[in-house]
């Protein structure tokens, strides 16, 4: 391929109205293509994709979910995986390579059984079945983890990450997940809320060492005071959060004033300097050191605070202003008004302006219990700090699964071989469509060892053959070391996997497998043309193409 080319994949299917077998046939290579896309980024030796976006861009990733959003498919069965990813990535943050693969694999095993006309009711009925079954063996293979341990915390995040580009630095970022999610955890009458979308930020600034990345005890903005003269650090500041402008309100669209004395004029200026000026008089009564605001600030409501020595902050996303106000205990008000001493806050221990790089950054650090935090992320590149944060992401989302189901299932492939011995037996005791649909999955479990051995370069046959002779006596914590490709005791090795994105991925593959196995019939729909008097015009024929922009 020559540089500057664009990868393309292409599936080679009839364009025209597919129904029947036919339907279910090219469904099934839609899905196994999108597998094959993503198998080789699976494991910690997993290789990168670069993705060139339209308009120049570059993205490299191997995280799942990155590379699926990021690629163009036509087909509607592929786009139906790509949604899975998102899917698993929204509920549990990891496992977006897994479960892909793993529906891919599911689907294509089941392809035999349609073309030996096992009707698509029958072999859905059997995949429920073989779900609850795989569900009781992870059950039973599962460990307990005790939350409140950083060490068994930081291993299990460790997991999460060894697969990942940041895995060089996995210490520092395991210890940035962890402290982020505990920060941001909150008990509300027994019921444990963490919400890592909202009140964990990720602030990336290029330039600096990776080793300089830090989660704050506090936040930080990428904002400066507004005006030069005002106080750039202050201990233990009393602060002030406003949802409102701190300058003169205009009259709605329809006002008009006429004026025809200069009298008049100057007594109209007057009176709008004397709301502004009243506004922030209203504000100093609380001795406030630092009032930031989602909205403007006038010259003359800078004038007015700056005397009053009140450092000032305007213009702030709302998201900001709500992570704010639950790390240093104030409330957002929407009127000057309305302001009460209960209203400011008081837990920040430090504010201060630092220029980092280029622009100017503001830091309330030191909170006393703060409920919401920044990540703070130095790197050489964009491209790389991007990478980092979706990294990021899924060791918080893994540490935040843990909290709410502390238990762990065996690493590098080992849940999955367990699952296989078992589907394989239980395969053996029931007969007839049923006994193949479970002997189907039972072989597509095998797909999650098998590449994790290919990625690392071991030899798939001679290493699954080996681990299926261990679970089959019973030792179900044996599996692939993702970096040399050769089988290795979890217990041993150490390598624990959240038990909620095992659970995740096996639910949301076999309901991925079942939703497709149900369609029989793939139509585009008619399109009215609004230029020839609403004719009925048949679209153009689907391309089943997928391109990598």
């Amino acid at each position: 391929m020559q540089a500057g080319q664009t990868p393309v994949l292409v599936m080679n299917t009839a364009p025209e109205r597919q129904s029947g077998r036919k339907a279910q046939a090219s469904n099934i290579a839609a899905a196994k293509t999108v597998a094959d896309v993503i198998r080789t980024c699976l494991g910690p030796k997993a290789m990168l994709k670069m993705i060139l976006d339209p308009m120049g861009g570059i993205l490299l990733t191997n995280d799942g979910n990155s590379i699926l959003r990021e690629i163009d498919v036509a087909h509607p069965a592929a786009k139906n995986m790509i949604e899975l990813s998102r899917t698993q990535d929204e509920e549990v943050g990891d496992g977006t390579t897994s479960v892909i693969i793993l529906a891919g694999e599911i689907l294509a095993h089941c392809l035999p059984l349609l073309e030996r006309s096992v009707h698509p009711v029958v072999i859905i009925a059997a995949l429920n079945k073989a779900l609850k079954e795989s569900l009781q063996v992870l059950k039973n293979i599962s460990i307990p983890i005790d939350t409140s341990s950083d060490k068994e915390m930081l291993s299990l995040i460790q997991t999460s990450i060894g697969t990942k580009l940041v895995t060089r630095w996995s210490d520092l970022m395991c210890r940035l997940a962890l402290d982020a999610v505990r920060t941001v955890s909150k008990d509300d009458a027994g019921t444990k809320t963490i919400d890592i979308k909202r009140y964990a930020r990720v602030e990336k600034v290029p330039g600096g060492e990776i080793e300089q990345s830090k989660a704050l005890d506090g936040i930080m903005l990428n904002k400066d005071i507004t005006h030069p003269a005002m106080r750039r650090r202050i201990n233990n500041p009393r602060i002030i959060l406003l949802d409102c402008p701190l300058e003169y309100k205009k009259g709605e669209s329809q006002t008009n004033m006429e004026i025809s004395k200069e009298a008049d004029w100057a007594r109209a200026q007057e009176i709008e300097e004397d709301q502004v000026k009243n506004m922030c008089l209203k504000l100093i009564e609380f001795k406030p050191d630092i009032v930031i605001t989602e909205k403007g600030i006038s010259d003359l409501a800078q004038h007015v605070l700056l005397k009053a020595n009140v450092s000032a902050i305007r213009r702030v996303r709302k998201s900001d202003t709500n992570r704010i106000a639950r790390a240093v205990g104030a409330t957002i008000i929407n009127r000057v008004e309305d302001l009460r001493e209960s209203d400011v806050g008081t837990n920040c221990g430090l504010f201060y302006i630092e220029k980092i790089g280029d622009e100017y950054f503001t830091f309330l650090t030191k909170c006393k219990s703060p409920k919401a935090c920044t990540i703070l992320l130095r790197g050489p590149s964009k491209d790389i700090l991007n990478e980092i944060e979706r990294n990021l992401a899924d060791a918080m989302s893994v540490a935040r699964n843990v909290i709410f189901n502390p238990t762990l299932t065996p690493g590098g492939g080992a849940s999955e071989l367990a699952i296989n011995v078992a589907l394989t037996a239980r395969a053996r005791a029931v007969v007839g469509a049923e006994s193949a649909v479970f002997s189907a999955v039972a072989d597509a479990m095998e797909v999650i060892p098998r590449t994790l051995c290919q990625n690392a370069g071991g030899n798939p046959i001679r290493i699954l053959t080996e681990l299926k002779a261990k679970h089959a006596t019973g030792e179900n914590s044996w599996g692939v070391d993702g970096e040399t490709g050769k089988p290795v005791d979890m217990k041993v090795y150490g390598l624990y996997e959240s038990s909620s994105v095992k659970i995740q991925t096996l639910k949301t593959a076999i309901e991925a497998a079942r939703v497709l196995l149900r369609v029989d019939d793939i139509v585009q729909a008619a399109r009215k043309d609004q230029s020839s008097g609403g004719n009925v015009e048949q679209g153009p024929p689907p391309e089943e193409a997928m391109e990598a922009q």
